[in-house]
């Protein structure tokens, strides 16, 4: 039986009065791509440093592919690699020196995958640490990473400080260490990364796990944003079940659909509509769900 890349039981960790992660259960399969959601101080990065065995859970215990991540780190942390949001490297090193110095710690590297991500990442090795920007100094630790060939990448806001295109590369990146069969556990506040890439998706909320699916389980909790455009008048959807968020604009109505859109087409097909487009709703709009960012209040604005 294939071992469980992340196993988390009853996960908790409380700082004083204030619970940072509360009774946390989850699974992360081998190979697979998790996006792990939340605001500020929401309990990720709490939960990432108790994976690490940086800190003592309050209750609960954690594993990485069988080892306690508490009293076995050294066995876990052989099968995997870490990357923060932020670099603290040595100033009077260079890019290649930390490379190799952080490749003797990992104890493995693929030298000619790394001498690739160089390239890929346009970084400069011979230049010392130092002169490097905040991005060349991100690029440096997600190569060290990348170039382990981990079982398991843990990623902390790992694109922090990267312009586009490196965050391609590095999108690009994952989606090679998925095909390799890693696991990669992904905190990130860029939410169209988390979309592109990742498998499933928990949410956090004040330290708990607030939700957990692929990204089409969640939308089949939302709504989804329909727009019709009629050739004559718009007609009357505040009584539609299932219809809420209505906003008319001269002939075009646009409006937010929960459950069955049944309802919504009978009324529609007998008004005259002249163009229809429906969209489902985007991680960022799932995300603003759970956090009080949508409307959902039902009322009707017209726009002038």
């Amino acid at each position: 039986m294939e071992q469980v890349a992340i196993r988390a039981v009853g996960l908790s960790k409380r700082y004083g009065g204030v619970d940072a992660l509360k009774d946390l259960d989850l699974e992360v399969a081998p190979g697979e791509v998790l996006g792990y959601l939340g605001p500020n101080g929401a309990g990720k990065t709490t939960t990432i440093r108790l994976l690490l065995g940086l800190i003592r859970p309050t209750r609960g215990h954690a594993e990485i592919f069988g080892f306690d991540c508490q009293r076995q780190p050294v066995e876990a942390h052989r099968r995997m690699a870490y990357v923060a949001g932020e670099a603290s490297l040595w100033p009077s090193l260079t890019g290649a020196e930390t490379l190799h110095l952080l490749a003797r710690v990992q104890g493995q590297v693929d030298v000619a995958y790394r001498d690739e991500l160089v390239e890929r990442f346009a970084l400069d090795p011979s230049k010392k640490v130092r002169t490097y920007s905040k991005g060349n100094r991100q690029k440096v630790i997600l190569i060290a990473a990348l170039m382990a060939r981990p079982d398991l990448l843990v990623l902390d806001e790992p694109t922090s400080g990267l312009d586009p295109l490196m965050e391609q590369a590095f999108r690009h990146c994952v989606q090679e260490a998925k095909e390799r069969g890693q696991t990669v556990f992904l905190s990130s506040h860029i939410l169209s990364e988390v979309e592109a890439l990742c498998d499933r998706i928990g949410i956090l909320r004040a330290g708990k796990l607030v939700e957990m699916g692929t990204l089409a389980d969640m939308r089949h909790l939302s709504s989804l944003t329909v727009e019709a455009t009629f050739d004559a008048s718009v007609p009357d959807l505040s009584h539609v079940s299932g219809v809420s968020s209505v906003q008319i604009e001269g002939r075009v109505v646009r409006c937010q659909v929960r459950g069955t859109i049944e309802p919504l087409l009978e009324v529609l097909a007998g008004a005259g509509v002249h163009e229809l487009l429906s969209r489902e709703p985007s991680l960022e709009e799932l995300f603003l769900a759970h956090y009080g960012g949508s409307d959902d209040t039902g009322d009707v604005a017209h726009v002038s």
